[in-house]
């Protein structure tokens, strides 16, 4: 295991001669930028609520009990504040040189977009995309304001209503974020793309993940290039097989990096 001052020179190393970099990324590169994840000791699965956070952001709860679920989501899925942290922002500079070739995210939050990256493959769906279950409206990010589905839900009075009007009524149909519960299914062409690009992929670089939901850990297994990288805080099952394991955190190692 490679670890502090030495990983990350072999980090630089291997970026730097490699052509076709992926990046596999998870909450952890987001808590830099203040957003909580979801299984470390101060993560949402180790807090404390009426009903367990895994219960909560799953459709069957999303249906049945759809006032909890809101009440959740917006206390604590939602940072319109939050800003790209040193992370994105090397991954935005990776693509811009054409190093990296994608960003695959397990993230809702927007902000590798925000950074500048093109090229990002949102396995989980996004927070700023919102949508009417009942007609199909959307409510989300518009070139003037990107967090504008965001703060259409906030300003909601509990349970957030289509506001469209179709044949001459207002719809008031729920409205939903784009994002994938538990107990739903990946899109297929996410699933697809990011298959794609790992499997062409001659390095691999895992960021900020525990590597425990599937399906999207699996993907890690269409990897056959050179360079394996883990950059997490805690252990992951693919530790052992990759040639860089980095246990710091992820914008501090990425504020290192020269491109």
């Amino acid at each position: 295991m490679i670890t502090d001052t030495e990983g990350v020179e072999r980090l630089q190393q291997a970026i730097d001669e490699s052509n076709y970099i992926v990046f596999f990324g998870g909450a952890g590169v987001s808590t830099e930028s203040g957003i909580p994840d979801f299984r470390s000791q101060d993560g949402l699965y180790a807090q404390k609520y009426k009903y367990p956070p895994e219960e909560i952001v799953s459709h069957t709860f999303l249906v049945h009990k759809t006032e909890e679920f809101f009440e959740f989501y917006k206390d604590k899925m939602l940072a319109p504040d939050a800003k790209p942290n040193a992370a994105h922002k090397k991954l935005a500079e990776m693509e811009a040189a054409g190093k990296l070739k994608a960003v695959i995210t397990q993230n809702i939050d927007g902000l590798h977009q925000a950074a500048g990256s093109k090229e990002v493959l949102e396995l989980h769906g996004s927070v700023l995309r919102n949508f009417c279950t009942k007609c199909g409206k959307t409510y989300s990010s518009t070139p003037e304001d990107v967090n504008a589905g965001i703060k259409y839900i906030l300003a909601s009075d509990g349970v957030p209503r289509c506001n469209a009007e179709v044949d001459g009524k207002v719809c008031n149909g729920l409205v939903r974020p784009d994002v994938v519960l538990y107990e739903e299914g990946l899109d297929q062409y996410t699933i697809s793309k990011s298959i794609e690009h790992i499997s062409k992929a001659d390095m691999l670089i895992i960021g900020g993940t525990s590597l425990v939901v599937y399906p999207a850990a699996g993907f890690i297994s269409y990897f056959r290039g050179k360079h394996l990288a883990v950059l997490n805080m805690a252990s992951t099952s693919r530790d052992a097989e990759a040639d860089i394991v980095i246990r710091e955190k992820i914008g501090e190692v990425f504020s290192q990096i020269k491109v």
